[in-house]
This record gives C-alpha cells, sequence and structure tokens, in this order.
C-alpha cells in the first residue's frame, strides 16, 4: 500500500502536476527567466533567499504578483517553466525590450493576470493562443512586434478588457466583430488590415486604425455603405457607438431627399458667399502691404520686421543671397548649412527656410519660436536658441542625441543649424495647441485669484503657452473630460519615461504643461527635452518655478527625480485646471503640491478637483488613484519618488 502511495505521488509530480505556488518556487522561475534573457546579471542579488526585493519584482501573500521590467535589456526567448510557473502573477510588463519568439503554452496558468503589456519587443508569430485563456485580463498591450496573421475572434472571451492595443505590427485580414462592454483604448492601427470597421467598434477616433485598408465608421464610408449616415449614440465611455438596429437598408422618403437637397443648396450657397468676402479681404490686404524681402546670410538675426516679437503679427524669416550654400563654412557661420536628425528627409535647406514667411509663437527660456510657412507649403516650428554655453563640438553631439530619441509621445526634432551667431532647430508641428492653453484659456476664473498676474509676466508681452502651440489660439477654456485628461497623462509620462530609459544622465529638465503639446486627437507630445541644459544662466523664468523640485539649484542640471516632483505637479495641473503658482487664495507663497497636501483626500472632490470632472461620478475612485499618484511624485525627499517607469504602469492600472 505505501508503494502504491509513493508510486501515485510521483507519478503525479511527473504527469500533469501542478507547478509548486510557494515564494522559493517562484524564486526559481525568476532565475531561470534572468538566466535566459537578463544581459545585466547584476540586476537581481541572487544571494538574496527573498525575490521580493528585486528591481521590478512585487510580493503579496508570499507570492510573487507583479513582474515590472520595462527598458531593462532583456534579449531571448522566455523559455517554458519560467514566467508561466509564477501563477500568482497579475501584471506583468516587459515592455520596450529585445524579447523575440512567442509565449509558451504555460502562460495560460496565470488566470490572475489583469495586465499584460509587450509593446515594442521582437515578439513573432500568431497571436499567442495562451493569450485567451487570460480571462481576467483587463489591459493588453502587444503593440509594436512582429505578430502576424489575423485577430482571432477569440479576443471576445477575454470579457473584462478596457484595453487592447495592436497597433504597428503585421496583422491581416478583417477586424472581427469584437465586443467589450467597458472598452476604454483599442488601436490597431499601422498593420496590414482591411475592410470594414465593424459597428461595434465605429465610435472610437480614426487614429486607431490609420496605416491600414480599412474603411468605415471613423474612416471614409465603404463603397456602397451609407452605414455613416446613421447619426451615432454616445456610449457611456464617451466613444460614439454606431447601431443599425432594422439589420437592413432603410430607403429615403421623398420629403427627406427634398430636404437634403434644399439643405445641401443653400449651405452651397453660404459656403459661395463667405469665400467671396474672403478673397476680397485678401485681395484688398495684399495691395495695403506689399511684401518687403531682405538680403542677409544666414546668421541673420530672425526678427520681426520692425524687431518686435508680437504673436499676434507675421512677419519673414531674413532670406539668404540667391547663390547656392557651399558645404564647408567659415568662422563665423558663412557656408554653413542645416543639419539633419533621425530619419528626416532632407526636402528642404537653410535658404529654404530663411525665406520662409513666419510668425512668432512664444518665447521661453531656450529662445523664440517661430511657426515657419516655406514655398513649397511645408510648416515647420524653428526655435532660435539664445544664451548657447556650449562649444560645436558639443552643440552638435546633444542635438544628435536629442533628434535620435524617435518615440510617438516626443516632439521630433527635423534639424539645427549652429554658427557663433545664431543656433536654430527645426521641429515639426503639432497642431493643437498645447495642455497649459487647453487648460487655461485666456480668461481668469472665480477660483484662480491671480492668473490674470501670471498671464501679464510673459516675458516683452509675448504668450506663456508652448513654443509648438501652433493651432487655434484658445479665447476661452475649453471642456476636457476624464478620459481625455487621463489619457494626456498616460501618454506624457510614457514620453518622459522613454528620455529617461535612455540611461541615469538623461533627463527632461523643464516639464510643464505649455511644453505638453497636443495633437488634434488630443494625443500628447512632450517638447523642448534636453533645451535646459544648453543655456549659461542656471535660474529658470518665473512662469516654470511652480514645476522646480526644491533640490534644483541649477535648472542645467535636473536630475530624473526632479522631473518626475515636475510631472507630479503637472498632473495636480491636469486634475485642477489650476496653474502651479496658483491656488484659490491671494497668498503667493503657496504653490500648488503645498495646497493639494493641505486639503485631507476626502475633501479632494469638492475643494480639489476642476468642477468640469465632478459631472463623472463613476469615475471619482480613479481621480483619487491620479491625484495620489501626484502627491507621491513631489514629495519633498527625491528617493521618495517613483521612477517614470512606475508611473506609467500607476496610470496604465487606473480603470
Amino acid at each position: 500500500m505505501r508503494s502504491l502511495l509513493l508510486f501515485l505521488l510521483f507519478s503525479s509530480s511527473l504527469f500533469g502536476g501542478a507547478a509548486p505556488d510557494d515564494l522559493a518556487s517562484d524564486r526559481a522561475a525568476l532565475l531561470a527567466f534572468r538566466a535566459a534573457v537578463f544581459r545585466d546579471n547584476h540586476r537581481w542579488n541572487t544571494s538574496d533567499p527573498s525575490p521580493c526585493a528585486w528591481d521590478g519584482v512585487t510580493c503579496s501573500d508570499n507570492r510573487v504578483t507583479e513582474l515590472r521590467l520595462p527598458g531593462a535589456d532583456l534579449f531571448g526567448q522566455i523559455p517554458h517553466g519560467t514566467l508561466g510557473n509564477l501563477t500568482a502573477l497579475t501584471a506583468v510588463s516587459l515592455r520596450y525590450n529585445l524579447l523575440y519568439g512567442t509565449l509558451q503554452q504555460d502562460f495560460a496558468a496565470l488566470v490572475n493576470l489583469r495586465l499584460l503589456h509587450l509593446q515594442n519587443n521582437r515578439f513573432s508569430g500568431e497571436i499567442p493562443p495562451p493569450i485567451f485563456a487570460l480571462r481576467q485580463l483587463v489591459r493588453l498591450n502587444l503593440g509594436g512586434n512582429l505578430f502576424h496573421g489575423v485577430i482571432p475572434q477569440d479576443f471576445n472571451k477575454l470579457t473584462n478588457l478596457y484595453a487592447l492595443l495592436l497597433d504597428r505590427n503585421r496583422l491581416s485580414g478583417e477586424i472581427p466583430d469584437l465586443r467589450y462592454p467597458n472598452l476604454f483604448l483599442f488601436n490597431v492601427s499601422f498593420n496590414h488590415l482591411n475592410g470594414s470597421i465593424p459597428s461595434s467598434l465605429r465610435g472610437i477616433p480614426a487614429s486607431s486604425f490609420i496605416g491600414n485598408s480599412l474603411c468605415g465608421g471613423p474612416l471614409a464610408a465603404c463603397p456602397g455603405d451609407n452605414s455613416n449616415l446613421v447619426a451615432p449614440a454616445l456610449s457611456p465611455l464617451g466613444y460614439t457607438h454606431i447601431s443599425n438596429k432594422s439589420g437592413g437598408k432603410k430607403k429615403l422618403s421623398a420629403g427627406e431627399i427634398s430636404g437634403f437637397s434644399i439643405g445641401a443648396a443653400v449651405g452651397f450657397l453660404i459656403l459661395l458667399l463667405l469665400l467671396t468676402v474672403l478673397c476680397f479681404r485678401a485681395r484688398k490686404e495684399g495691395e495695403a502691404k506689399p511684401k518687403e524681402v531682405r538680403k542677409l546670410q544666414p546668421e541673420a538675426e530672425m526678427a520681426l520686421r520692425g524687431r518686435r516679437d508680437t504673436p499676434d503679427k507675421k512677419t519673414e524669416l531674413p532670406s539668404v543671397a540667391s547663390s547656392p550654400l557651399p558645404v564647408s563654412g567659415g568662422a563665423n557661420g558663412v557656408g554653413r548649412k542645416l543639419v539633419f536628425t533621425g530619419k528626416v528627409q532632407r526636402i528642404y535647406d537653410l535658404q529654404d527656410l530663411l525665406r520662409a514667411s513666419a510668425e512668432v509663437l512664444g518665447k521661453g527660456t531656450s529662445g523664440t519660436t517661430y511657426k515657419a510657412m516655406l514655398e513649397m507649403g511645408m510648416v515647420v516650428a524653428v526655435k532660435r536658441l539664445r544664451d548657447v554655453s556650449l562649444s560645436e563640438k558639443e552643440f552638435r553631439e546633444r542635438m544628435d542625441a536629442i533628434g535620435a530619441m524617435d518615440h510617438p509621445n516626443l516632439v521630433a526634432l527635423q534639424a539645427y543649424y549652429y554658427s557663433k551667431d545664431e543656433k536654430l532647430l527645426v521641429y515639426e508641428v503639432v497642431p493643437n495647441g498645447s495642455l497649459s492653453s487647453l487648460l487655461h484659456g485666456k480668461h481668469s476664473f472665480p477660483s484662480i485669484s491671480c492668473l490674470a498676474k501670471c498671464q501679464r509676466d510673459g516675458t516683452d508681452g509675448s504668450s506663456s503657452s508652448s513654443s509648438f502651440v501652433v493651432g487655434n489660439k484658445v479665447s476661452g477654456r475649453e471642456p476636457l473630460d476624464w478620459e481625455t485628461r487621463l489619457e494626456i497623462a498616460l501618454r506624457s509620462a510614457r514620453g518622459i519615461e522613454f528620455i529617461h530609459l535612455k540611461g541615469s544622465g538623461f533627463s527632461h529638465g523643464n516639464i510643464k504643461s505649455s511644453n505638453i503639446i497636443l495633437t488634434k486627437t488630443y494625443d500628447a507630445c512632450v517638447s523642448d527635452f534636453g533645451l535646459s541644459s544648453l543655456g549659461s544662466v542656471p535660474m529658470p523664468d518665473q512662469r516654470s518655478v511652480g514645476y522646480r523640485a526644491p533640490e534644483v539649484t541649477d535648472v542645467r542640471k535636473v536630475s530624473q527625480k526632479a522631473d518626475v516632483y515636475s510631472f507630479g505637479v503637472l498632473l495636480m495641473e491636469l486634475l485642477t485646471a489650476k496653474s502651479p503658482t496658483q491656488t484659490p487664495h491671494s497668498d503667493d507663497s503657496v504653490d500648488l503640491p503645498t495646497w493639494v497636501q493641505s486639503v485631507a483626500a476626502v475633501n479632494w472632490r469638492t475643494e480639489v478637483f476642476d468642477v468640469e470632472l465632478l459631472r463623472d461620478e463613476k469615475a471619482e475612485e480613479a481621480m483619487m488613484q491620479l491625484m495620489q499618484l501626484a502627491v507621491d511624485c513631489a514629495a519633498l525627499v527625491p528617493n521618495h519618488r517613483p521612477s517614470m517607469s512606475e508611473v506609467v504602469a500607476r496610470i496604465e492600472e487606473i480603470p
């Protein structure tokens, strides 16, 4: 009998026996994972009997529950018997590494997993089937890999998903009819998909589908498809959901056709009248103000006609002589040329740039920025730097490093120009203005007593908005719902995290709402990174003081932890709609972090949060989580602040 019992125990361990579920077995699985994919074997102290103190590992109830190793230089395939044995995992984040292959079958054992982030690796093959066994998943990000094949219908098994991101892969075929009651984020852009967007997904923004051969919904209508004419109904998530309950085609009556025809005719006449008036005004202004073009050298000042930097007036950048630009330059910059960075196509040169018509966008600590319209029709943002203290070699090295930072949430540097007298930076243009302009507009509000004063503090009366604001100028504050604010926070954090992951010596240095630029779909892009260390002036301007960490005494030397502090202040600004140097009181010594932390958390809803956010009662708990993260980021002791990777992870977990 005893021998039979031993046989049964032995056979169960060999055939289908469950993996041990204790901390020791979790440690062994992590060590096997480390041996397979770590290139830095000093990352974990293996002499420690408990893995709970290891970087990126979180434990609860004597089990490993979270593994977060973003940008950790992991390389290789994830073997069987490693992550699949960590059966208590609720969150796995391995983004921005060099992992390849696919997920092993034992990954299906992670039945408690709620968050899985594998974006920006080199995983390949079809979507791994073990994923569809993870029924507790709420966030799944497989973007930026090499997955191919169709999008499986099995995704519908993951009924708890509120974020599904499959962008930047090689997926093909049609999008299946995916139905998620709580879907908040969805993205399949830049694949090889075709066909019609399912009706269940037609309320999602067009940016989630671009880079494919798709039609319908937010994109152009499919041939013979008139479903886009049906008025969309607003879903509880803020997305539009289009449905056709009849399931068939509905013919228009004669009265409806007549109504449409009359409306179209009236609209056409109004449009024609407006065009006529605009053309008449443009011709009249053109006759009254003939353009004047001066021939100057490349290092001539980029100043407005009359030498005044007035944001509301247009001018022309001084042009160069009509002779071709030579390749090599002299001591003062004569003969120098634009240096392009990254993968930017060289479709314009310095001569094109300096001949462009220009408009002053704003002035900041690093210089004055212009919106330049090239003769070929292309629009760029040109920043004229001041007080640069670097040598030419150092300047070029710094610009090449900044230009190499390619991330969807960073404003891309296209080119730069260096001479003894001029330093110019050329950026892409982001069209929808800054977060600062969106939150604060031009008007003051009853709860912010010093807004008008802070706006008057701008240098020479110039706008305090970002250098890259080129969209509509905000005349007043625009509504900004909770979902949009959360997405702005997440995408901004990702951009800053990307900078930090380049190395411990990399930081932004000047995080503030005017340096968070928004696209037309409110995707956030971080601008002006790396510029604060170029100047010779160690102190920031008044508009940046409210974001500055208390330990910073020289803005040319801002640590990553100081960046985190500034980002925490930015989150508070996003949640309260109050500028960092503005509080509901007139005491200028009270900054935003001090004021927020002086209010008990139970009173944040009534005393701290922006009144526009109070309309969404269901999101109150999520707002509390984001505000608590902001408070943690703005801790006075630098070592008490989280890393930007932790910040991203915590925002991603907010429902």
